[in-house]
């Protein structure tokens, strides 16, 4: 598997020292992206159990497609300032990334989950 994945990335040879490198890289790279996901999967079970909560998260915005609008207008206004802006506006980026994956999430399986919500707590 690492001798494919450093080939995969340009490495064409042999050495034992290298391609264990490459399997570390590789799997850093996995545990990463499962942290990552897990992460994104708690802030959107934090948000499943009403509207009223992802209402809260998305604010000021009134709807889920709203908040896409305004995260994705600030993300492209955030790729077109300078270096050092950028830098100071970290925060806010990453905010308007999650509020973007909230907003695409609920968007399309929202009203599905607050349904079968208010069928258990009746």
């Amino acid at each position: 598997m690492s001798a494919g994945f450093a080939r995969a990335c340009g490495y064409n040879g042999g050495s034992p020292a290298l391609l264990e490198a490459f399997e570390a890289i590789r799997q850093c790279g996995i545990r990463q992206a499962r942290q990552e996901h897990d992460k994104r999967k708690a802030a959107i079970d934090q948000l499943k159990f009403g509207e009223d909560l992802f209402l809260a998260a998305i604010g000021p915005a009134l709807s889920a497609e709203e908040a896409i609008e305004d995260a994705t207008g600030f993300i492209a206004f955030w790729r077109n300032m300078p270096r050092w802006r950028q830098e100071r506006r970290l925060p806010d980026l990453m905010r308007a990334r999650r509020q973007l994956l909230v907003a695409r999430f609920f968007r399309r399986h929202g009203h599905r989950l607050w349904l079968r919500e208010a069928r258990v707590n009746i």
